[in-house]
């Protein structure tokens, strides 16, 4: 039976072509179990490849028929019809390889399309770290997960228990495991990416004891649209938060990408970045932002492409309820708002950038809280709508851009996890960049570290290497700017 597709989620497959690969992927670093080595954690991915039971969403292939009227949809395959051969692959560098040597390998494998045919996801194991690590990259259609439902796949496929054993690998079912649910109130573990309120839309066992009040509820959204979208267009004129930006410059950037990936990635002590929010009275994603704005500013400014007017960064914003352990395991495609941020990268002083970011956030974050959550979703996609239809036709338009990058935060695992014995070290995210917007920037928090990753067009910016030093300078400049 082919399951509807999300009209969001179908919209990223609407907008692949080889130059345009709509896939998001994570690196993980796992170190060994004491006694054990590289080896022994291929040979049990290799005991696990035996088996013929595979979880889900990792079954889900998307499809077109005459009977959805040309729209994708979602089939989902037998278990035996999985080719976990193809999905599952196996790499290894050269020895003695280090961090360089994995990121090349990763950038090539991010930039390769997915097989369309199958379901949307690969998993590739990598061995051949010098330090005797193990690293797995996997990559899932943007169709099928966002950074969030992805996430909590991988919190689900392991353990905080360091001697559980006999786990099943992330491609099967398995029992949930217990995880500590965000908080909620308006924040994320991240500081400031999810919002009270516009994840909880009634399920449809609810409906029918619901249907008169929902009646008047649709009535009631289709006329406060209206008074929506001009506040969000009165909003972007005046250059306050909001879910749309009028006054993004050109940068280089913004331009027309090619297929090939260029992926890079630095971490830094969370408890670092949580205590110069504490000092700043900001948010951790009020600091991230902040981190980038400066970045950006010193990579264009050494190139002379630093415009007079402040970049904008577009804020994806989770509409997801906490995860509260009831056992939901379905990656859900995508639910996210989008906020506009003022980056601030006209202002040569980091604290003056610090304030701008966050009230520029504050303000956005305001704004969205006074609307339901269909509003959230129409003005989203209002600000994001020019990205959606250069995506569809694949080039750039002739206007300025709706935003000049993509700056994602993503809450990741609050204590150490394992799998069989292994410790998930780091893990880096990958993304998306698309036609106008030849670099993402993407984070996300894990045990006790943040992980800044950037992924980018090679032929636009060839070299990220620049930004991972100029993150560091910008960390410290903001941390004596609060006087730590």
């Amino acid at each position: 039976m082919l399951l509807p597709m999300a009209p969001t989620d179908s919209l990223f497959l609407l907008g692949e072509s080889r130059e345009h690969p709509m896939h998001v992927g994570g690196l993980a670093v796992f170190t060994p179990p004491e006694g054990a080595s590289a080896a022994d954690v291929r040979a049990m991915f290799d005991a696990a490849l035996l088996g013929d039971q595979v979880a889900t969403p990792f079954r889900k292939r998307a499809r077109r028929s005459l009977t959805s009227l040309g729209q994708w949809g979602w089939d989902t395959l037998p278990h035996h019809e999985v080719d976990l051969e193809h999905h599952v692959r196996r790499d290894a560098l050269p020895q003695p390889a280090g961090m360089t040597e994995l990121m090349t390998l990763v950038s090539r494998l991010h930039g390769t399309l997915l097989d369309r045919s199958r379901p949307l996801w690969e998993m590739h194991l990598i061995e051949g770290l010098a330090d005797g690590r193990y690293a797995i990259y996997t990559k899932i259609h943007h169709a099928l997960a966002d950074g969030a439902s992805s996430m909590r796949l991988l919190r689900e496929s392991m353990s905080e228990d360091p001697h559980r054993q006999n786990m099943p690998a992330p491609w099967q079912p398995h029992h949930r495991l217990t995880v500590v649910p965000a908080p909620t109130g308006g924040t994320d573990t991240q500081g400031g990416s999810t919002l009270p309120g516009l994840a909880t839309l009634p399920g449809l066992a609810t409906l029918p004891g619901l249907a008169w009040g929902a009646a008047r509820a649709a009535v009631g959204e289709v006329a406060g649209l209206v008074p929506a979208a001009v506040e969000t267009v009165d909003r972007a004129r005046r250059g306050t938060g909001g879910a749309l930006s009028l006054t993004a410059p050109h940068t280089l950037f913004n331009v027309p990408i090619s297929g090939a990936r260029h992926v890079a990635a630095r971490s830094f002590p969370l408890e670092r970045i949580r205590l110069l929010a504490k000092h700043a009275d900001a948010t951790i994603n009020d600091i991230v932002l902040t981190m980038c704005a400066g970045t950006l500013r010193a990579y264009l400014h050494t190139r002379d492409a630093l415009p007079d007017n402040p970049l904008i960064a577009m804020v994806p914003v989770s509409l997801r309820a906490p995860d509260t352990g009831t056992g939901d395991r379905t990656p859900g495609g995508n639910r996210v708002g989008v906020l506009m941020c003022n980056l601030a990268t006209h202002l040569p002083d980091p604290a003056h950038r610090l304030e701008t970011v966050r009230n520029c956030m504050n303000e956005g974050k305001a704004a969205l809280q006074a609307m339901s959550p269909a509003q959230v979703l129409a003005m989203s996609a209002l600000g994001a709508a020019p990205l959606g239809v250069e995506m569809f036709l694949g080039r750039r338009g002739p206007l300025r851009p709706p935003f000049n990058v993509v700056i994602s935060n993503v809450a990741g695992p609050r204590t150490p996890l394992y799998w069989n014995g292994a410790r998930l070290d780091t893990l880096y995210p990958l993304s998306i960049p698309t036609t106008g917007q030849a670099l993402n920037i993407t984070c996300t928090s894990s045990d006790d570290q943040i992980v800044f990753g950037l992924t980018g067009c090679r032929r636009t910016v060839p070299d990220l290497h620049p930004m991972l030093d100029h993150l560091d300078a910008e960390l410290d400049l903001l941390e004596t700017a609060v006087g730590l």
